[in-house]
């Protein structure tokens, strides 16, 4: 599923005390001869609220259901984010589809000025301070694949170090 980023890290569920949260239930109508056939589809993000998420995407006839389908789903695709004293180490730009999404490290203190699907997928990651901006479309499904393009994005000091083979006193200082 992540095949297209670099340094991406997988991780296993087992022995991870994960939080699930509901980002939105949508009904679906199918329209058939007989009538319209009901169903839901439902986006969940989990994460130990330590740099661990993931996302899925069930679809049932009830909700319980949809949202039980989600979050196993969601548990098939962890993967750990860098964080840094909070916070994201740098400010990285997302896109999926017509959702673009905008975030950028915040002093302590800050918060998560973020909403709706934005703010559900970095309170999971674990983020305590941290700003962003929706540009574009507000759908949530788009909105969460557009905020785990840029989660999957960020690096650390230590993953540019290592990928350039220069100590960590010169990616600071030139």
């Amino acid at each position: 599923m992540y095949q297209k980023y670099k340094n991406v890290e997988t991780v296993k569920p087992g022995g991870l005390e994960l939080k699930d949260r509901l980002v939105g239930v949508q009904r679906v109508t199918k329209v058939t001869k007989g009538g319209r056939a009901f169903g839901f589809s439902a986006i969940v993000v989990v994460g130990d609220e330590n740099g661990v998420v993931g996302h899925g995407l069930g679809k049932s006839k009830e909700v319980a259901e949809a949202i039980s389908k989600s979050v196993e789903d969601a548990k098939k695709n962890l993967v750990r984010i860098p964080l840094l004293k909070g916070t994201i180490p740098h400010e990285q730009k997302g896109k999926f589809g017509g959702a673009r999404v905008l975030l950028m490290p915040a002093s302590t203190g800050t918060g998560v000025i973020a909403g709706g699907a934005i703010r559900a997928v970095l309170e999971a990651v674990g983020v305590h301070d941290v700003l962003s901006k929706n540009q574009g479309s507000s759908n949530p499904h788009n909105v969460v694949k557009a905020t785990f393009d840029a989660l999957l994005q960020l690096r650390s000091a230590e993953t540019v170090a290592k990928q350039r083979g220069i100590s960590m006193d010169k990616v600071f200082n030139g």
